[in-house]
């Protein structure tokens, strides 16, 4: 007489306005079963004493009844139907939880009276139990599962949880688990699990693309000429190709088939310095050209610096015929020795540092083109422009543009807002919003002016740049801050790419497939789909230029809003 699930109304939300935590709630079919749920656990029980005595008198009575009659033995007990209260249903819920949490997964005890979920409170989901009765709750089992699903078994005696490939089993009373041991061996018939995945994603694709027409493909036609490929593919990265070709006879976005498996083992892990090297030096070593901030060689102990030429890398000369990277594979974290030449100087010494990984490395590099795109609007419009790179639409880059743009930016006339090399998510509406911020309050305590509402949005003049490498959200962006009248775009066309996605793991899981299940459309009927973005101002960024610190789109930007 109660279903349980999850709800968002109490939990905690992210910086974007998504939830990151829940509740479990429940929702009662029955009056009197909402009233037996907020009774007191001494109401409670003084109920079903009432309830009992009655219960005792009535059997009494059939016994008596049914003395010298004949039974039907055979005759069963039926689950009687609800008949559902459908008056002020909707009121009748209640929080079982006692507070919000990630929450993985939940199910109740068969008489209803204990609630047991997977919740995240530290590292992973952990065995949680709440008395309904009494609010008390406490921690069953220690997990940390990355990801969670339970069951109750069918007598109610015992839990089953999958976490991380594997089965446990839980008593519910004290919690204590033991692994499900499962034997067994499958035959794989590669060929017939390769025939069947084609077939659905084929049928995926007709279902539930974003238009029913299928931008006027002959989706038939294409299954008959890609199907006969089938049977001679005997790999996932061929097999993963093959698709690839037939979904992008849709001229579609957010599609593709992507193989994730990896045919190496133990692969070249090359670490960097963080450093751009002179490649106009002609040897022997490497001579630097910029220590790039905050990496491992931008410490105060260290001497390093650009004009300085690195002669060994653990006591092995670099010199023309020996690819310096080699020397770096796998030594990301450990200690590394550099040998160093300073030639302006004539001095030699050795330093011990600590490399970083590609992706560390590149991260600086990230940062170090924002700072460097911030500068140029700085100089360029002597202090008065602030700026923000917009790096991807979801929460964590939204947090991003909030603390910059009312931290760095807050006194500043116009804002930049950068968005090239976007690759999208899901923001538009929160980040067109807070861009289109219209003052209608000043806050003036004790005549003294201390801010003004809204306080949490941008209220002066912006300006989007945008280029070709946007893609999905990043394109939905500048459609919804043109839409809204915010304010201009400047940069390069935006490829129509406008909908969303449902990325969807094969039965061979190391096999994804998307499909473009969703699409926006202007109120001018039109999708956003295949329907590129032409810049208000469109100004290419020359290659020669850019080398030399030149962004030509910031410039122009710069000037646009000047003119404000």
């Amino acid at each position: 007489k109660m279903m349980i699930y999850g709800y968002s109304r109490d939990g905690a939300k992210s910086q974007s306005g998504y939830a990151s935590s829940y509740d479990i709630y429940g929702l009662f079919f029955t009056r009197d079963a909402f009233d037996r749920y907020r009774l007191s656990k001494e109401d409670y029980a003084l109920l079903k004493e009432q309830e009992d005595k009655s219960k005792d008198t009535s059997s009494a009575k059939t016994a008596e009844d049914k003395k010298g009659k004949k039974t039907d033995s055979a005759k069963k007990d039926t689950v009687k139907p609800i008949q559902v209260d459908f008056d002020n249903l909707s009121d009748r819920k209640a929080r079982l939880t006692i507070q919000s949490a990630d929450i993985a997964d939940m199910t109740l005890s068969k008489d209803g009276s204990k609630l047991f979920y997977m919740a995240s409170f530290e590292k992973g989901y952990d065995l949680w139990v709440t008395e309904l009765r009494t609010r008390d709750t406490k921690l069953l089992a220690k997990v940390g599962a990355r990801n969670a699903a339970l069951e109750m078994s069918a007598d109610g005696k015992s839990l089953f949880l999958l976490a991380g490939g594997r089965i446990s089993k839980i008593d519910p009373e004290n919690g204590k688990m033991e692994p499900v041991g499962i034997s067994g061996e499958m035959v794989l018939r590669q060929a017939d699990e390769k025939a069947y995945i084609f077939d659905h994603m084929w049928r995926q694709i007709k279902e539930k693309f974003y238009v029913e027409g299928l931008h006027g493909v002959d989706w038939n036609f294409y299954y008959s000429e890609y199907k006969k490929f089938v049977p001679y593919i005997n790999n996932n990265y061929d097999f993963a190709e093959m698709v690839s070709e037939m979904l992008g006879e849709l001229n579609a976005s957010h599609t593709g088939c992507y193989y994730f498996g990896s045919t190496m083992e133990n692969p070249d892990q090359t670490a960097g310095l963080g450093v751009y090297y002179d490649y106009g030096f002609k040897g022997p070593g490497l001579k630097i050209a910029e220590v790039v901030d905050e990496g491992p060689l931008d410490k105060k102990v260290s001497k390093i610096k650009a004009g300085d030429i690195i002669e060994k890398i653990d006591d092995i000369p670099i010199t023309a015929d020996v690819d310096h990277y080699k020397l770096l594979n796998r030594k990301a974290g450990k200690l590394t020795l550099l040998s160093i030449y300073d030639p302006a100087a004539g001095k030699r010494w050795e330093e011990t540092m600590k490399p970083i990984s590609l992706d560390a490395e590149y991260e600086l590099l990230y940062n170090r083109w924002v700072r460097n795109r911030r500068k140029e609007v700085d100089s360029l419009s002597g202090g008065r422009l602030g700026y923000v790179h917009v790096r991807g639409m979801n929460d964590r880059s939204y947090r991003v543009v909030i603390d910059e743009v009312l931290g760095k930016s807050i006194g500043k006339d116009a804002l930049v807002v950068d968005t090239r090399f976007n690759g999208g998510g899901n923001l538009h509406e929160q980040l067109s919003d807070f861009l289109n911020g219209k003052k209608y309050f000043d806050i003036i305590p004790h005549g003294q002016l201390v801010g003004y509402e809204p306080y949490d949005k941008w209220i002066k003049p912006s300006i989007v740049v945008i280029n070709e490498c946007d893609y999905s959200d990043a394109h939905l962006f500048p459609v919804a801050y043109k839409l809204k009248n915010v304010g201009k775009t400047i940069g390069m066309p935006v490829a129509g790419t406008g909908t969303f996605v449902w990325w969807e793991e094969q039965i061979d899981p190391n096999l994804v497939f998307g499909i473009p299940q969703g699409g926006w459309k202007t109120p001018d009927g039109k999708f956003c789909e295949n329907n590129q973005l032409e810049p208000d101002i469109k100004v290419p960024n020359q290659p020669e230029l850019y080398p030399y610190g030149r962004d030509e789109q910031i410039e122009q930007a710069v000037k646009q809003l000047l003119k404000k």
